[in-house]
This record gives C-alpha cells, structure tokens and sequence, in this order.
C-alpha cells in the first residue's frame, strides 16, 4: 500500500462568495484530494483549513500554493508539507 502525503492548507481573508469553490477547484487541477476541510466567517474574515491528499499531485508545494493564491487573490494562502506543519507543533 503506498504511504499518502498530505498538506495543510489555510484561507484567509475578507470574506466573498465562491472562496472554498475556487480553492477546491485549485487542488483538483493539480490532482489532490481535499480530506478534510473546516471554516468560519469571524466578522467578516474567513478563516479556512484544509487538509490535503498530495500524493498523486503534478505540483511541488510552492506551485500549489501559487496555483491557489491565482484563484483567491485577495486571500492569504499558505499551503505546508505535513511534515514540516508536525515538526513545528511538536512538544
């Protein structure tokens, strides 16, 4: 069985219609798969994490996170390999 790669992936910003669709859509043209997603709107802002399957992408990280920022230019978009995100939040 072939070991999965994910990516954290945050949203945020001023809060408009279509936000969660176009960063969809911006990890399905680079072949991942979003595993699990949460966001709120906190006066105004949207707030959004997902986590993404990057096993099978055609993007290395930076690429993908150019590739989302393209799609929600207002937004601030930060995409990180899984293992760095766990390297930082270890106690």
């Amino acid at each position: 069985m072939k070991e999965t790669s994910k990516a954290v992936v945050t949203v945020i910003g001023k809060d408009m219609v279509g936000i969660l669709a176009k960063v969809s859509t911006a990890c399905a043209e680079a072949n991942t798969n979003v595993i699990e997603v949460t966001q709120s709107v906190l006066d105004s802002f949207f707030c959004m994490v997902m986590i993404i399957d990057i096993t099978e992408s055609d993007k290395q990280i930076d690429q993908l996170q150019k590739a989302i920022e393209d799609k929600v230019p207002a937004m601030q978009v930060h995409v990180m390999h899984e293992n760095i995100f766990n390297s930082m939040h270890r106690i």
